[in-house]
C-alpha cells in the first residue's frame, strides 16, 4: 500500500484518481511515500526515509525545501498551467478595476446619503470616469503558462502586449501570439507599459524586481499588478510613486497592514488561483504526475529533477536518483551486468547537481542488484518497478 499524506485540502476530484486498493490517503500518516501540498510550509518538517515524491497542487514551490528534497532523492512536482485560466481572468479583472476606477466608484456610491441619491450619483460620476483597454500596452514579466495565456487574452481585447522572459520555453513560444512584442530587457518593458503584470517565482534574482529605479521608468498613470509572489515588488518605492501620482494603481494579491488602506492600492486576499476549477485542475494534474512516477518511473513537471519519460520495454524497470557526477551510468551498468542481467533500454537525464536514470531490464530484478546499487557512492534512491503490462495496467 502506497501511503499519501495531504498537508492541505486537496480536491477529491484529484484524489479519486488514486486507486483505493493501492493508495492510502490521509492527512494523518506517519512516514508517507508521498506528500501532497498546496500552501503548507514544509521547511521545518521532518522528512521520513520512505518519502519518494512531493506533489505541489499549484505552481510556486517556495514552501518546499527543494535542496533538502534533492539531497534525499525526493522528486518534487508542481502543476504549471493548471491554474493559468484562473490567474488570467483575475489579471484581466484587475486591469478593468483600475482602468475604470471601479473600486473607488463603488466606495463612493456606498457612502452616499440615501436622500436624493439619483441626483448625487449623477453629480459625482465624472470624478470616476476611466479609460478603455484597447490601444493600451500591457507588459508581462514572465512568459510561462500563465503569462502566455494573459498575453493572448490581452491581445484579443485589442491591447498591445510586450513580454520579457529570457528563459521562455520552446513550447510556450509556440503558443504565444505572433503579435506580442519581445522586450530586449526589463527596463524596455517598464518604459513602454501602461500596465505591468508579474508572473515569475520569487528568488534572489526576482526579489524587488520592480524597484525605485524601475518605477521611475514607468509612464505616468501606469498600473502595476502583482498576483505572482509577495516580494517581487518594492512596495515602499511603489507607494511613493502612488502618492506622487506617477503610478495610478497598484493591484496586489498580497495585502499588508500598512498599505491595504491606501486609496490607490487594490488589495485582494490571494485570489489568484482560488477557483473551484483551478483547484480541481491542480489536484488532477499533480496526482496524475505522482502516480506516473511511482508506477512507471516517469518524471514530468518536476522542479528539482530532470524530465524523464520512457515507454516500458522490459520485464522490470529500475528508477535511480543520483548525484550528477562522472561515471555514474558506468557504475550502474556494471552493477547490473555483474548479476547477469541484460539492459533492454535506458535513459539518463541531469539537472544541476542531480540526475535520474531509468533502466528497463530483460530479467526480473533481484534484491542483490538493488543492494549493490545502493552501495554505489552518489546514488540517492533505487526503486524496482514491474512493467505496467505485467501488472495488467
Amino acid at each position: 500500500m502506497i501511503k499519501v499524506q495531504t498537508l492541505n485540502n486537496i480536491s477529491p476530484v484529484g484524489l479519486d484518481r488514486l486507486p483505493q486498493d493501492t493508495y492510502k490517503v490521509s492527512s494523518e500518516i506517519d512516514n508517507p511515500d508521498v506528500i501532497l501540498v498546496r500552501s503548507a510550509a514544509m521547511h521545518e518538517m521532518e522528512i521520513g526515509d520512505k518519502l519518494k515524491a512531493v506533489g505541489r497542487a499549484g505552481a510556486g514551490v517556495n514552501n518546499i525545501p527543494l535542496t533538502k528534497m534533492s539531497d534525499s532523492g525526493v522528486v518534487v512536482f508542481n502543476t504549471p498551467g493548471a491554474n493559468a485560466n484562473a490567474v488570467k481572468e483575475l489579471v484581466i479583472s484587475s486591469m478593468l478595476l483600475a482602468s475604470r476606477n471601479i473600486c473607488q466608484a463603488w466606495n463612493y456610491v456606498n457612502n452616499l446619503p440615501l436622500d436624493n441619491l439619483k441626483t448625487t450619483v449623477e453629480d459625482g460620476k465624472k470624478s470616476y470616469s476611466g479609460s478603455e483597454l484597447p490601444g493600451k500596452t500591457l507588459g508581462i514579466v514572465g512568459l510561462g503558462a500563465i503569462g502566455v495565456e494573459i498575453a493572448n487574452a490581452a491581445h484579443a481585447l485589442g491591447m498591445d502586449v510586450i513580454g520579457f522572459d529570457p528563459a521562455i520555453t520552446k513550447k510556450n513560444a509556440w503558443k504565444i501570439s505572433a503579435d506580442v512584442q519581445e522586450a530586449l530587457n526589463i527596463e524596455e518593458l517598464f518604459s513602454k507599459s501602461d500596465f505591468v503584470s508579474f508572473h515569475v517565482p520569487l528568488s534572489e534574482n526576482t526579489k524587488n524586481l520592480l524597484n525605485a529605479k524601475c518605477v521611475d521608468l514607468l509612464p505616468k498613470n501606469a498600473v502595476v499588478i502583482n498576483l505572482s509572489r509577495d516580494g517581487i515588488v518594492d512596495e515602499d518605492a511603489l507607494i511613493k510613486a502612488l502618492d506622487s501620482g506617477k503610478v495610478k494603481y497598484y493591484v496586489t494579491d498580497f495585502p499588508t497592514n500598512d498599505k491595504k488602506d491606501h486609496d490607490r492600492v487594490i488589495a485582494l486576499p490571494h485570489l489568484g488561483a482560488s477557483t473551484a476549477e483551478a483547484e480541481e485542475n491542480c489536484a488532477i494534474m499533480v496526482t496524475k504526475q505522482v502516480r506516473d512516477y511511482l508506477e512507471n518511473g516517469n518524471i514530468v513537471n518536476s522542479v528539482n529533477f530532470p524530465e524523464a519519460k520512457m515507454p516500458s520495454a522490459g520485464k522490470e524497470r529500475l528508477a535511480i536518483t543520483h548525484k550528477n557526477i562522472p561515471n555514474m551510468v558506468g557504475q550502474i551498468s556494471t552493477a547490473i551486468a555483474e548479476e547477469g542481467i541484460n539492459i533492454v533500454d535506458m535513459i539518463n537525464k541531469s539537472k544541476e547537481d542531480v540526475a535520474y536514470t531509468l533502466i528497463d531490464l530483460e530479467n526480473e530484478i533481484s534484491d542483490k542488484v538493488i543492494d549493490n546499487l545502493k552501495r554505489v557512492e552518489g546514488i540517492l534512491t533505487v526503486r524496482g518497478i514491474v512493467n505496467s503490462k505485467r501488472r495488467g495496467n
